[in-house]
């Protein structure tokens, strides 16, 4: 094994890999979260299976995820030609990261268990991960595309995006997306992206976003580099664009960061006001006591709290 990934994070069967997952994980809690959607374009679910073309730098692998009784991940190799180690090693990380499957959530079901709100996501809910998006320019492109709009039209944008500028993998009837990458947007204009019907702004937002990647000015490791997440939010929030609810969302769902919190979220304001049976939605002061408990596992306890709507 290779790639800083243990022995007994996987088991390489060369056709398939089956990585190992923790106790308090549930691929129907997941597969159902990743189904609500019906216009996602990133992969297909069928007979409770998850079939995605992962990217590994300029390749791809398309590959079908399914579980047994929550025993282990199996991922399967699709193509004819089975991909090498290194490949199958940078899978296993993509698909562990996705599922966030290094994720101690212990800590979080125990301060769930004393908390009203969180004890009933929990028992709802019990084996959720919050679902990642590994790519930063793909995360930050869905925060910038689902700002001040609804979930399902953010989808038809994000679905024109895609089929767009993204790159097509045909395989066995199927078609299959893969995220365009910073390079190709990087390298439009606003007029290149009329076709998407977006706010020119948030054409904007995303070129430049693009291009700062490119540079190298922004990546996950320059984010990680302050060390902490309010270092990583004030360099997120000093780009055009984005503002502390795209930030938050960005470093809930792809760095990870467990204090991330969308504390402007209107589902996340929902959802508390539906499970407290309120007639109003409750403040941000009010949202600051109740969560005042949450520390270090805000992003995992809005995550939870948005799958009552979501």
């Amino acid at each position: 094994m290779t790639s800083g990934l243990s022995h007994s994070a996987w088991v390489d069967n060369r056709d398939e890999i089956i990585l190992s997952v923790p106790t308090e994980f549930s691929f129907s809690q997941n597969l159902h979260y990743l189904s609500r959607a019906s216009n996602e374009c990133m992969f297909h679910i069928q007979n409770g299976r998850l079939y995605k073309a992962i990217p590994i730098g300029q390749d791809s692998q398309v590959v079908e995820i399914h579980a047994k009784n929550d025993q282990g991940l199996t991922v399967r190799f699709l193509s004819p030609s089975l991909p090498n180690e290194k490949v199958r090693t940078e899978v296993a990380r993509y698909v562990r990261d996705w599922f966030d499957l290094d994720r101690d959530l212990v800590p979080f079901y125990e301060l769930a268990a004393g908390d009203a709100l969180l004890k009933q996501a929990v028992e709802k809910f019990y084996g959720l991960r919050t679902m990642g998006i590994p790519d930063l320019f793909e995360a930050l492109s869905w925060g910038i595309i689902g700002q001040q709009i609804n979930l399902t039209y953010a989808y038809t944008l994000k679905r024109r995006l895609v089929e767009a500028f993204g790159r097509r993998v045909e395989f066995e009837g199927e078609t299959y997306w893969l995220f365009p990458t910073a390079e190709k947007i990087a390298g439009l204009s606003v007029t290149d992206l009329d076709g998407l019907r977006m706010t020119t702004k948030k054409c904007e937002y995303l070129i430049d976003v693009a291009q700062l990647i490119v540079e190298g000015k922004l990546s996950k490791e320059l984010l990680w580099d302050g060390g902490d997440y309010q270092t990583a939010e004030k360099r997120l929030t000093s780009i055009r664009g984005i503002g502390p609810w795209t930030a938050n969302y960005v470093l809930m769902r792809c760095l990870r960061m467990p204090s991330a919190f969308p504390i402007d979220d209107v589902g996340l304001h929902n959802a508390i006001k539906f499970l407290l049976g309120k007639e109003k939605k409750p403040t941000k002061a009010e949202i600051r006591e109740l969560s005042k408990t949450w520390t270090n596992w805000e992003s995992y306890a809005t995550f939870y709290l948005w799958r009552f709507l979501y």
